[in-house]
Parts: structure tokens; C-alpha cells; sequence
């Protein structure tokens, strides 16, 4: 946690998320082994002495050079095809939230209850708690249970915003007139950021998204609340 915590990157907090982190690495590695090798080859052709003025080829290191880059690509390929039909699958979702972009703020729909929606607006500095979190924090919380498969369907009234959340490995498009979707779940309560990742125009950066996930008891309690 202090790591990304430094780089200002909250951890994953999705199994999708952590499968991201993974090939990451997985793929950071394979780049790793490639470039220690490259260095060494260039160091022994720079400070050795041999030289053979009559070679004219060699079909073996060509076949080598060849084939070897096309199965580590392999390696790199379906680790990342795998992850990209994980992120389209949608199971059964238990709840569906619909999120729209506005120049600059978003609304949220809860598309499973009656009249349950709202307008999410950043709280300026100077109407800041002093526990509150600048540029970051909102009137109005997603409020979401936690272990649960989440749908977000997105648009935008106006022009291209993007809904994005990177603990939870969410990132989609709010086009207008077009309806997109995504699915996450959370697998640990807590508070979750994220911002508006398209320039959207002037105030683009103050347009952030906060997710607040809590257990399905406190949810109940909290969807009663605002029913009533």
C-alpha cells in the first residue's frame, strides 16, 4: 500500500484489477529478460576481438531470431486476451447503476429502485471537512455493496467524459447518444476515487468520481433511507 500510495495509485480492490496487476508484472518481466539480454549480446560484440570476414549467413540464428520473438508474443498475447473478455463478461449482475457525464459534474441512476437518483458535484476546498479529500471528494457518494457483481451502464448529455476508477480496473467511455457498459465487483468495503478520464473541456479536472462500498446490511439500510 505505501508503494502506490507514494505514486498517489490506491491497490486494487477488484479481482480484475489484481488479474491487471498481474500481467503488468507478468508482461514487465518477459521486457525485463529481453532487455538484459539485448545489453549483454551489444557488450560481448562491442569488447570482443573475434571477427570471421567470410561469413555470409547463418540459417540457424536467423530461424532462432525468428521463432523466438513470436512465442514470447504468445506469451504476452493470450494472458492479455483472456483479461480482455474478462473484462467484457457480465454475470448476472446484482445491481445496475447508471452513470451520465455533464460539463462538469455526473448523475447516477439506481436503475434497480424506484426514483433513486442524484447529481454528484465536487465539494470545493474551502467547504472542505478537514478529513475531506481535495479535488477528490463529492456531495454525494455511489454507495455499493461490497462482494457484489456491479453493472454501470454510461453516457453523457453533451460531450465524450470517461467514467474511470483504477482501484477497481473500470475505465469506459460516456459518449452522447451511445449507452456503454462495464461490470466490477469490490471485494473489500471502503472508499474508492476516481476521475473523468477525457479532456472534456474547461473544468475537466474537477469532475471526480467517488465510490463508497459497504456490507449489504448497511446497504439495505441506506437504500431504505433514501426511499423514504
Amino acid at each position: 500500500m505505501a508503494t502506490w500510495a507514494n505514486l498517489g495509485l490506491q491497490d486494487s480492490s477488484s479481482p480484475l484489477m489484481e488479474q491487471l496487476n498481474f500481467f503488468h508484472d507478468h508482461t514487465l518481466l518477459i521486457l525485463i529478460m529481453i532487455t538484459v539480454m539485448i545489453a549483454y549480446i551489444m557488450f560481448m560484440l562491442f569488447f570482443n576481438k573475434f571477427t570471421n570476414r567470410y561469413l555470409l549467413h547463418g540459417q540457424t540464428i536467423e530461424i532462432i531470431w525468428t521463432i523466438l520473438p513470436a512465442i514470447i508474443l504468445m506469451f504476452i498475447a493470450f494472458p492479455s486476451l483472456r483479461l480482455l473478455y474478462l473484462m467484457d463478461e457480465i454475470n448476472s449482475p446484482l445491481i445496475t447503476l447508471k452513470a451520465i457525464g455533464h460539463q462538469w459534474y455526473w448523475s447516477y441512476e439506481y436503475s434497480n429502485f424506484l426514483n433513486l437518483e442524484f447529481d454528484s458535484y465536487m465539494i470545493p476546498t474551502n467547504e472542505l471537512d478537514i478529513n475531506g479529500f481535495r479535488l477528490l471528494d463529492v456531495d454525494n457518494r455511489i454507495v455499493l455493496p461490497v462482494n457484489n457483481q456491479i453493472r454501470i451502464l454510461v453516457t453523457a448529455t453533451d460531450v465524450i467524459h470517461s467514467w474511470t476508477v483504477p482501484s477497481l480496473g473500470v475505465k469506459i467511455d460516456a459518449t452522447p447518444g451511445r449507452l456503454n457498459q462495464t461490470n466490477f465487483l469490490m471485494n473489500q468495503p471502503g472508499l474508492f476515487f476516481g476521475q473523468c478520464s477525457e479532456i472534456c473541456g474547461a473544468n475537466h479536472s474537477f469532475m471526480p468520481i467517488v465510490i463508497e462500498s459497504i456490507p449489504m446490511n448497511y446497504f439495505i439500510k441506506w437504500i431504505s433511507s433514501q426511499m423514504n
